[in-house]
């Protein structure tokens, strides 16, 4: 087994509780991390034998663009995703952070984390 990250991928997105989230928008920014058999794809040298990072950036971006009130819901359809669309991921986790949210303090982030199991 091995480990592939994506870190800090960086998106202005819609998602919110309150009426003005969703009209401005906010900056995001995402971390994935899937966990897959890393061992043919370390001797073949074919991109066909591993996970894409290319393919994880997307379905981040893709996932990010469709708005949502809770920042739980878009990490549930990233995974889903993730799980459907390429068989060799074992385990992923994603986080997801809304930067400088507006809950009335000097706040950074807030960041949610979800971790999934492929059924079996």
């Amino acid at each position: 087994m091995g480990i592939i990250k994506v870190e800090n991928i960086r998106v202005y997105a819609y998602h919110g509780c309150l009426k003005e989230e969703t009209k401005i928008g906010s900056d995001y920014s995402v971390d994935i991390e899937v966990k897959a058999n890393l061992k043919t794809s370390s001797g073949s040298d074919k991109l066909s034998d591993t996970v894409d990072y290319v393919f994880l950036n997307k379905v981040i971006k893709e996932e990010m663009a469709v708005a949502s009130r809770l920042l739980e819901t878009v990490a549930k359809r990233i995974l889903n995703r993730v799980f459907s669309e390429d068989n060799m991921v074992e385990k992923a986790t994603v986080w997801v952070s809304k930067l400088n949210p507006p809950i009335g303090g000097d706040v950074d982030r807030v960041t949610i984390k979800m971790t999934e199991k492929r059924k079996k």
